[in-house]
């Protein structure tokens, strides 16, 4: 997916500021979940963040054009991890990051075991993908 580094996402010093990668790792998770699920609102969301990391690689400016790259990283028994791939318009390494996400059932107000159907949608989406060896 693309992002267009909006005026308000830089700081200060000009650049892209460090808090705002996560907002752009927010949305590329929330769409690609969206996207395994066939699902176009918040309800496929099924999952509550558990960790969140980036690593800033170089700076991003305003009106730079950003792709995000997201993956399922690793399925867990009521977990999984993502990893994502920031570059900019010139294909430079932005910034990479990681999360956890736990399955999680809101009305009941507990963590639950991944679905089937999610891990065989994930499998179905990614193939043989294999994440990137972080740097």
């Amino acid at each position: 997916m693309t992002i267009e580094v909006q005026f308000r996402d830089t700081d200060a010093m000009g650049h892209v500021n460090n808090a705002v990668y996560f907002t752009y790792m927010e949305t590329a998770r929330s769409k690609y979940v969206m996207h395994l699920m066939n699902r176009q609102g918040l309800d496929a969301l099924q999952m509550i963040l558990a960790r969140a990391c980036c690593s800033f690689r170089s700076p991003a400016f305003f009106g730079e054009t950003l792709t995000v790259g997201v993956g399922i990283s690793r399925i867990g028994n009521k977990s999984f991890d993502m990893v994502y791939c920031i570059e900019g318009p010139d294909g430079r390494l932005v910034a990479e990051g990681e999360s956890t996400q736990v399955m999680y059932d809101y009305e009941a107000g507990h963590s639950i075991p991944v679905p089937e159907a999610f891990r065989a949608r994930v499998a179905e989406v990614q193939g043989a993908w294999q994440p990137p060896t972080q740097t």
